[in-house]
């Protein structure tokens, strides 16, 4: 085998050789300007090839252009043949690969491809034929069918009157549709069904409306058609409209027609319409006849609705029995809900967890939860109603209540019921046995525990014990940190001992847990409020407005921020807001006079003012700053009125006397004036104002009585001059020796009153002494027009202080779980 391998020796030629060497002849780079090549290419039939765009072929490389001056396009040209070029020959070259399929190497000059022969223009359209009569018919039956879907469709959108007009077109579509049916003489092909459907929509619809007669016609003619099958049952819908007309006994009627046209087959529906039945007994007050009913049910389909109906009827007729027996047979009744253990999860099995997520929220759980809400809200309901029935004392009833409660299926709902005993002593303000009560929880399940602990705490939150109500606060807390009433309730317990910073951070906590706890959101924006964080309290504000939208509390906050942030053209918006839902509030009505007053409206401050006037004619305020608007327009016979109400309000303040006196005055009534200061000085006998201006006035009208109460004013002032030196030099007595120390006490509880000397005042000492003889002088020449010791009306500022916590007493409200 080796001897056929030739080996090359060194003598031979290398036979890879000469490769790498260059020729010139294979050097592509100058073809393009080669014309030796270039015109040999254009020989060949790349060379007559069409460009592939008319720019190129109107500029470009000779020889392209097709025959006769113009140019060919790619895609009818075809393929130009080689002997086109130099021989001038016509001749094509055969293209046998493709002539098969019809094409040829003419081009565009042969004729084109045409197998079916169908060369030459397209001939015209043919007219459309017209419509056959079952055509037309189909199509009107097509457009019923869509107006009664656009009338349902728009009916559970809530657009009722257009589910009305839909239907009532739906109605005359299918009116001309029978009419065509008949004149093709096709009257035996009539569709009953969709008369049916049409009619019934229209009722529905007239229904819906509260065209009561409309619907009742249009159900007459459905029942009274003998082809429509089962249209007996539509009476049930007919007594309803008369039930909602209040007209009971043709409801009764209606309801019992149904009943007899429904077959004992359909049981459900049987028990439903006997339902209606016993409501409208319990409606008209047969409770006998409406119990027979629902007794029937409850023998052959219990329900909870029907079950609680009919203890609402036991209890009617006070039949403690009966209403026990009714209780018990509403425990028997199923919920028909699957076993609860199938939405736990299992810690292995990854695919039923998976599966698990997908159903535990799902519509059918939805459904579950609700049921079994409605049946919790029925027993627990059932017993408030009928605890204090059944026995001399509610908590002994609750007690029987939750001992059946206990034996029964619903053995979560034992400590419900428990709770809903303390509260019910609550609301009869037994505090006492509402707190042994709750305290009985406190060993009890986390869930209830937390729930007693919380209603402990709010408790003694109200009663002002705020030791024990943080001691529950704390203990809900610890049996559940993410219970929002106990943090609201801890946070309340931090605000009234004035710790705002740490209250506030159990508010954030609790929205934190529940961003829809609208106590802690309004505790929370009071907080802001009182450590002057406006901006933030404004913001808390206005998203619980978003939550509670007509609420007055709310609404004032905002306001009232506003005003303290200057902005008074929101401040007048929101209250004004505020007079919408609460137009009767008179410190609103006030408060919104009183900005205006400062903006220097005193037109519109008059007018608010006086609104809160009528509504709450004793509100001094009120009262006084309406009679200084009358005095400043000049109308002082009109301030008589209100200064007198004011009296009224306030019997023992003589200044309201003197400023009805100053007003006879400036009025210039100086008859009444003078009987108005005799009767105050009869009164009060001590007063120096009354004195004076008695004085004036005799001297003024020079009547002989002047120097008589000249007189008693000397002696009066005298008086008051050594009242307040004994006051003085007593308390100077007192405060350098310490003698006479039983005296002093004596003096200190308020005994032997301005007797002993070397005491401190009281209150007391002053207490018995007309309300002028404690005021301070004023000279006998100066004539005030709002009277001598006038108070004038509050200032913005002091009146904001005033009602700055005008609503900050609802702290703690509603702290109750649901």
């Amino acid at each position: 085998m080796m001897e056929q391998v030739h080996l090359a020796g060194e003598d031979e030629d290398d036979i890879y050789g000469g490769f790498n060497d260059y020729n010139a002849t294979l050097d592509v780079d100058d073809l393009q300007h080669d014309s030796t090549f270039q015109k040999a290419v254009l020989r060949t039939s790349h060379g007559r090839r069409p460009p592939p765009t008319a720019a190129r072929g109107l500029g470009g490389v000779p020889g392209t252009a097709a025959r006769g001056g113009r140019m060919g396009m790619p895609s009818s040209m075809g393929r130009i043949g080689t002997a086109a070029g130099g021989g001038g020959q016509d001749m094509a070259r055969p293209m046998t690969a493709v002539r098969g399929a019809g094409y040829t190497s003419a081009g565009n000059r042969a004729a084109g491809f045409d197998p079916m022969n169908q060369a030459g223009p397209a001939p015209p359209l043919e007219p459309k034929p017209e419509e056959s009569p079952e055509e037309k018919i189909r199509q009107l039956e097509k457009k019923v069918n869509e107006l009664i879907e656009e009338s349902c469709f728009a009916n559970s959108t809530g657009d009722l009157s257009l589910a009305l007009e839909k239907a009532k077109e739906a109605g005359r579509k299918e009116r001309v549709l029978v009419r065509q049916r008949e004149q093709q003489s096709m009257g035996d092909q009539i569709n009953l069904d969709l008369t049916y459907s049409v009619l019934f929509n229209l009722a529905n619809q007239y229904a819906a409306n509260e065209m009561f007669n409309e619907a009742l016609n249009t159900y007459q003619v459905i029942v009274k058609n003998k082809m429509f099958t089962n249209a007996g049952r539509l009476k049930v819908n007919m007594g309803n409209i008369y039930f909602r007309q209040r007209n009971y006994p043709k409801a009764i009627k209606f309801y019992r027609m149904a009943l007899d046209q429904v077959p004992n087959s359909h049981k459900e529906m049987r028990t439903k319409i006997m339902q209606n039945v016993g409501i409208v007994f319990v409606k008209m007050g047969q409770y006998n006849d409406a119990i027979t009913s629902f007794e029937h049910i409850m023998q052959e389909a219990p329900n909870f609705k029907t079950g609680f109906n009919l203890i609402l009827c036991y209890f009617a007729l006070g039949d403690r029995e009966k209403m026990k027996r009714g209780f018990q047979k509403l425990l028997t009744v199923d919920l028909r809900i699957d076993d609860e253990d199938k939405y736990l999860p299992h810690g292995e099995d990854k695919n039923y967890n998976l599966i698990l997520e997908v159903i535990k929220n799902d519509a059918l759980r939805q459904i579950e939860r609700k049921r079994k809400y409605d049946a919790e809200n029925c027993i627990k309901t059932a017993a408030k109603i009928i605890s204090p029935a059944i026995e001399v004392q509610f908590s002994v009833g609750y007690d029987w209540c939750t001992e059946q409660v206990k034996s029964s299926q619903y053995l979560d709902l034992a400590h419900d019921l428990e709770i809903d005993k303390a509260i019910m002593f609550l609301k009869q303000k037994d505090f006492t046995q509402a707190i042994e009560t709750l305290k009985s929880f406190e060993k009890k399940d986390t869930k209830v525990a937390s729930t007693a602990a919380t209603n402990l705490s709010f408790l003694y939150f109200l009663e002002n014990d705020l030791e024990q109500a943080d001691k529950y606060a704390e203990l809900a807390m610890s049996a559940d940190r993410y219970n929002p009433a106990a943090l609201v309730n801890k946070g309340n317990v931090l605000y009234a001992r004035g710790d705002y910073e740490k209250a506030r951070e159990f508010f954030k906590e609790a929205l934190q847990n529940d961003s829809s706890c609208v106590e802690g959101l309004y505790n929370l924006g009071l907080t802001n409020k009182k450590i002057s964080r406006l901006e933030d309290a404004l913001d808390c504000f206005y998203k619980l407005h978003a939550i509670l939208r007509n609420s007055p509390q709310v609404m004032y906050q905002i306001a009232d921020l506003h005003d303290q942030l200057e902005d008074t053209a929101q401040a007048t918006e929101w209250f004004m807001q505020l007079i919408g839902v609460a137009p009767t509030d008179t410190s609103v009505l006030a408060r919104t006079g009183e900005i205006y007053d400062n903006e220097g409206d005193k037109s519109q401050a008059f007018q608010y003012y006086y609104d809160s006037y009528r509504y709450f004619p004793s509100n001094i305020p009120v009262i006084e700053w309406l009679g200084a608007y009358y005095i400043d327009s000049q109308f002082c016979e009109k301030a008589i009125h209100y200064f007198e109400r004011a009296a009224i309000v306030q019997p023992a303040q003589v200044k309201w006397q003197l400023m009805i006196a100053s007003c006879y005055r400036r009025s210039g009534n100086y008859q009444q004036a003078l009987e108005t200061y005799k009767k105050i000085h009869k009164r009060f006998p001590d007063n120096i104002e009354c004195l004076r201006y008695l004085m004036r006035i005799c001297s003024d009208l020079g009547l002989p009585e002047a120097q008589e109460y000249a007189t008693k004013l000397k002696k009066a002032e005298k008086t008051k001059e050594l009242r307040e030196q004994r006051a003085t030099s007593g308390t100077r007595r007192g405060s350098g020796r310490g003698r006479r120390g039983e005296e002093e006490r004596e003096g200190s509880g308020g005994g032997r009153r301005g007797k002993s000397k070397g005491r401190r005042p009281h209150l007391d000492d002053i207490g018995d002494e007309p309300y002028q003889a404690r005021q301070q002088e004023v000279d006998a020449s100066y004539s005030d027009p709002l009277g001598p010791q006038m108070e004038r009306p509050k200032t913005a500022a002091a009146r904001k202080q005033d009602n700055d916590d005008l609503f900050d007493e609802d702290v703690g409200d509603d702290l109750l779980p649901e």
